[in-house]
């Protein structure tokens, strides 16, 4: 994709141009943020999701009335965010500490989507996605029909990784805690 202005990283060393790397890093990630705006103000929703490649699109699901379905209708233009923590990088310098980090930022125009055949087809694949490990769950008409579901064109996607060495001097897991 071409990168626009308010799309550009701007640490280039760590700049993921590889759509490849991009699009398993949506298919990987477990929630994603939505942010939306009205009247000035931003609003950041963390939600599930699921990225239909063919479709090159985002797919969520949300309720039918509320702050969300507000803003878009005022202002379909969105931004989606996803984002791995990996481990923190100690350092006797305090401004030398760092976090190890891969995200994928999207953005877009997010669309209600009325068509009931899309409609379950973007609920069966947010199943599978979270549920595929159990016992076949199809959805249903009645399912679809009360179920808002929002369809993110992606324009543009940018992503970022900072990875340091697998030996790096004094880094470990959040919660874990330096060892030795």
């Amino acid at each position: 994709m071409e990168t626009k202005e308010f799309n550009k990283v701007r640490r280039k060393d760590r700049e993921v141009t590889d759509e490849a790397w991009i699009k398993a890093m949506l298919h990987r990630a477990p929630f994603g943020t939505l942010a939306t705006e009205h009247a000035g103000q931003p609003y950041a929703k963390p939600t599930t999701f699921v990225y239909d490649e063919a479709a090159g699109a985002i797919y969520l699901h949300g309720a039918k009335a509320g702050r969300t379905r507000a803003n878009l209708d005022r202002n379909p233009r969105v931004c989606f965010t996803v984002a791995e923590m990996g481990r923190l990088l100690s350092n006797e310098d305090a401004s030398e500490l760092s976090v190890e980090y891969a995200s994928v930022v999207a953005f877009g125009r997010a669309v209600v989507v009325d068509d009931a055949a899309e409609t379950r087809r973007a609920l069966q694949l947010l199943v599978d996605k979270y549920f595929g490990h159990l016992k076949p769950r199809p959805v249903t008409d009645d399912a679809a029909a009360r179920t808002l579901v929002y369809r993110i064109d992606i324009e543009q996607w940018s992503g970022k990784q900072h990875q340091e060495a697998p030996d790096h001097p004094g880094a470990f897991w959040y919660g874990e805690g330096p060892r030795g």
